[in-house]
């Protein structure tokens, strides 16, 4: 059998992945033929004359076919990048998406105003940290700043120790088992924290019904299931947020699209906030609602 070349091997998999209706074929197909290879992108096109073995060839099939039956290319890669740098990612834990980096972008905007920019004097939770790319961020672009990460998934904490890891920030995070903010409730004195953030699962029933199969069937239900109304981890989050809370605090979680009116009338039940203001992604959607306490 002829050895493919890298332009070769790509034409063959992006025509695979077109045939599957998967809109990103090329990117996608270049995503994988570099992860299996071990380069960059960009070595992919500086060398697309070059031969890769039969061995090789056959891994690419391997991978593309699982792409083409609808498994997520993170999963496949096992990485995604956030906020600029690649993180670990697997099936115990969802995959991370632009509208989350509103969250960061919100925080390190605060920073300029009221934190010092090392985040000197900052406590931050994240609550549901899933692959900590939240916490992990937070500890590299405010390395002063003290990180509490809560997940109620021991494999979730794993992958994210994993890339706390990989930054060298492990060290920097106080890790904790449970349901938001219950794991804190064994301490002596109960932690407060000036920056709470959070990506809470906000999926209706109707929602996870109709969700594209390469979500609902590889990513953990437990991660996007917000109750009936989508609500629920909302309410549990802002009924125990005056236990936790610091005067001030800023308080910045994910929503889904369509979500707006309904989450303000629980941020105003509660009556802590002295303001509230939305930060909106790419397509004009309310994603990111940032309070100030």
């Amino acid at each position: 059998m002829k050895a493919l070349t890298i332009k070769e091997a790509l034409q063959r998999a992006s025509f695979c992945l077109q045939q599957a209706g998967i809109e990103q074929n090329v990117d996608e197909a270049e995503i994988l033929l570099a992860q299996i290879l071990n380069i960059d992108r960009l070595q992919l096109f500086l060398n697309h004359t070059r031969e890769i073995t039969n061995q090789t060839a056959s891994l690419y099939r391997e991978v593309v076919e699982r792409r083409c039956q609808g498994e997520p290319v993170a999963y496949i890669s096992g990485e995604k990048y956030f906020y600029g740098r690649p993180f670990i990612v697997n099936e115990e834990v969802l995959i991370p998406r632009p509208e989350t980096e509103l969250i960061i972008d919100g925080v390190m905007e605060r920073a300029g105003k009221q934190y010092k920019a090392t985040g000197q004097g900052v406590k931050c939770v994240d609550l549901g940290t899933g692959s900590g790319v939240i916490a992990v961020t937070l500890a590299l672009l405010l390395p002063k700043a003290e990180v509490w990460a809560i997940d109620i998934s021991n494999a979730a904490l794993h992958t994210a120790r994993l890339n706390a890891a990989r930054y060298n920030v492990q060290e920097k995070i106080r890790w904790c088992r449970g349901s938001f903010f219950d794991p804190l409730d064994g301490l002596a004195n109960k932690p407060q924290f000036n920056l709470i953030v959070s990506n809470p699962p906000y999926l209706t029933s109707h929602d996870l019904q109709n969700l594209p199969d390469h979500i609902r069937q590889y990513e953990p239900v437990q991660a996007l299931f917000g109750g009936e109304d989508g609500l629920g981890s909302y309410r549990m989050i802002l009924e125990r947020l005056p236990e936790f809370a610091a005067q001030p605090a800023l308080v910045l979680m994910e929503a889904g699209a369509g979500q707006k009116k309904q989450i303000e009338k629980i941020y105003s039940k509660i009556g802590l906030f002295k303001s509230i203001a939305w930060r909106y992604d790419l397509n004009g959607w309310p994603r990111v609602i940032e309070a100030l306490i």
